[in-house]
């Protein structure tokens, strides 16, 4: 093995950057040439490939986003795209690629593997939605985002006695929610993990109302419902005044926490390893202990949803 690429790929995450600043320098380190995809695999088809050197990734450890940018790519998913990109690899004989990405960026990479490309995935996502991994990369940094921006929400909905839903992503997972909304203390956490009725959440807001609370704050997982027409419910329902606010990507941006700093540098340093001694699957953290298992573990296992910490959100809200 001499030659390694690195590509980032899906939506973008904080630590992403320290990631790849991992990849490069570790694997150069080891006698290794390193190659920068840009645009994920819309750049490996369309040979946007640029060989890396240390200072190529100087004073990006700090840095939201991916330098190397991201993509989405609908070529890649057809066998001519592969095509097209395991060519752009062979001509540059790059052995082995580490994907940097979510859940789509995993499939992506199994058809490298299934070409005879050797692949290390790292977990890049801030929905926390890889079950095989205690913490994907840009989950932590997320979460205080959020944190920080419902504080200024509480600050505006305290001034008018106001009921804010604060719309948070997950895709379908409701850590980012859960977590943000028991550090922010918020009155109601709505995840697509636990039932709810709109008669609970009512009953809720009106007792803390009676118990002379002048603000409460609702932190909403994305796709349980629409926050615009929960907060006309409640409105309707409850009588108190109700808005809605949605973060959307401002929650992927900043410079990374400590946390997904170090998470990158471990992952990107893991990856080049196991690529190195020409074995191919996912890096991981579990347990407080950085892992390795195959890649098809990251689509098939499941985790429980934290139900000991959702329930402690709800009884420290009142």
């Amino acid at each position: 093995m001499n030659n390694i690429a690195v590509l980032t790929s899906g939506g973008d995450s904080p630590g992403m950057n320290a990631c790849i600043r991992s990849v490069v320098r570790y694997g150069i380190s080891q006698g290794l040439k390193v190659y920068g995809v840009r645009r994920g695999y819309a750049g490996l088809i369309e040979d946007d490939i640029v060989l890396m050197t240390e200072r190529s990734v100087g004073n990006i450890i700090h840095v939201g986003g991916t330098v190397l940018k991201t993509a989405r790519c609908k070529e890649f998913m057809t066998p001519a795209g592969v095509d097209k990109a395991i060519e752009n690899l062979k001509k540059r004989d790059i052995d082995g690629v580490v994907v940097i990405g979510g859940d789509g960026t995993f499939r992506g990479a199994k058809e490298l593997i299934n070409r005879g490309i050797l692949v290390a995935g790292i977990p890049g996502t801030i929905d926390n939605n890889l079950f095989y991994t205690d913490y994907t990369l840009g989950f932590d940094t997320a979460v205080n985002t959020v944190v920080d921006l419902v504080n200024n929400v509480r600050d505006t909905s305290m001034s008018h006695d106001r009921v804010s839903i604060i719309e948070v992503m997950g895709a379908g997972c409701g850590d980012v929610a859960l977590n943000a909304g028991l550090a922010a203390g918020a009155d109601v956490i709505l995840v697509p993990e636990v039932k709810w009725s709109i008669d609970d959440v009512c009953g809720k807001l009106n007792h803390a109302k009676k118990c002379g609370k002048q603000c409460s704050i609702i932190i909403l997982s994305e796709h349980v419902c629409d926050p615009n027409d929960l907060a006309k419910m409640i409105t309707v329902k409850s009588g108190l005044d109700c808005r809605s606010v949605i973060l959307g990507h401002v929650q992927r941006g900043g410079s990374p926490s400590a946390f997904d700093r170090n998470l990158g540098s471990n992952f990107g340093a893991k990856a080049v390893e196991r690529i190195m001694q020409g074995e191919c699957g996912v890096v991981g953290f579990r347990n407080g202990k950085y892992i390795f298992v195959p890649i098809e573990d990251a689509f098939k296992q499941t985790r429980k949803f934290d139900m000991d910490q959702f329930i402690l959100a709800q009884r420290l809200s009142f």
